[in-house]
């Protein structure tokens, strides 16, 4: 019954079974290291490494290596097939649009953000009411990518031209406002890319803020009252004192919205779907592999996704490191 779970109060006894086994098997390590007297803290270490080791191997190691192994098979993972899901990945027109947009993502999305918040940061900083208009800015971090995308999707709705329609989207209203004509914002190309690229900044900018803000307000005031007394203006102690002792925090806070974008999939699957050429990798990854059934394929997107996440994780703990040093 716990294996083959069908109805909801199998499914419900499945998840107590589990909570029990979790919580046993944390009493049982935890029993065991209080039996362990005198320094044998590297054997304690392994105790309670054990499980965690356990589980990413389960849940992280074997998955992944599975994926890897899968994309060199066909649709059914039946044919092997070598690179060829590669290939058409790297060659076929739609899916060179799937890169070519992922690209627009990784590129616009973590610098715009971390400029926003920055900028605002620094606006803000010391101010009155800065506790508010703090608020205001990360508002958006606490919304859900769909409920972002659903938001934002009403922002863009289109209705025709015609004097008895009114358009209930912001966007195409201020359009009709200044003069001009309703536009299908979602389905014009690759500007839809860029519409979607600004849920994302929307929602960022305030994670970028919270983290710049603080490392802003960590700065010693010895360094910026020498700067001052030394007749430096407000561009050369943003350039010169604010920017450099920041910027661990800067580099921080890149790297980690550039991942999150990546891995992007709420925001495209809920305003477009992925269609009018607005597809991404992670999209693009769900759709052959639950909508088109092509597993194979499916597996090759995940890998090409944890590929380009590898450069940007080593680039981020390199940099910790040598802050830390």
């Amino acid at each position: 019954m716990f294996t083959t779970a069908t109805t909801t109060s199998q499914k419900i006894l499945q998840m107590f079974a589990a909570i029990l086994l979790f919580v046993a098997v944390i009493g049982l390590i935890l029993y065991i290291a209080s039996r362990f007297t005198g320094k044998r803290d590297r054997a304690i270490a392994a105790l309670y490494l054990a499980p965690t080791v356990l589980m990413l191997s389960v849940g992280l190691l074997y998955p992944g290596l599975r994926t890897i192994y899968q994309s060199f098979f066909d649709a059914s993972l039946k044919n092997f097939i070598g690179f060829d899901n590669y290939t058409a990945i790297l060659t076929d027109a739609e899916q060179l649009t799937v890169l070519r947009n992922t690209a627009f993502w990784v590129l616009a999305t973590p610098f715009l953000a971390t400029a926003i918040g920055l900028v605002y940061a620094i606006l803000v900083d010391k101010a009155r009411m800065e506790s508010f208009a703090k608020a205001l800015i990360f508002l958006p971090m606490s919304i859900s990518f769909v409920a972002a995308g659903v938001i934002w999707k009403f922002m863009y709705e289109y209705r025709p031209d015609q004097g008895t329609i009114k358009q209930i989207g912001l966007i195409n209203q201020i359009i009709v406002w200044l003069g001009g004509k309703p536009i299908q914002l979602l389905i014009e190309s690759p500007l839809n890319t860029f519409l979607l690229i600004a849920v994302m900044v929307w929602i960022q900018a305030g994670f970028a803020m919270t983290v710049l803000s603080a490392a802003i307000k960590a700065i010693p005031d010895d360094i910026i009252e020498a700067a001052r007394l030394d007749g430096v203006g407000p561009l050369g102690m943003f350039r010169f004192v604010t920017l450099p002792a920041i910027r661990p925090a800067v580099v921080v806070v890149l790297t980690t919205i550039a991942i999150g974008t990546l891995k992007v999939f709420d925001i495209v699957q809920t305003m477009t779907g992925g269609r009018f050429e607005t597809s991404v990798i992670a999209n693009e990854f769900y759709s052959q592999t639950f909508r088109s059934d092509n597993r194979g394929f499916g597996a090759a997107l995940a890998v090409v996704l944890f590929i380009l996440v590898i450069p940007i994780v080593a680039y981020n703990i390199r940099q910790l490191r040598r802050s830390e040093a």
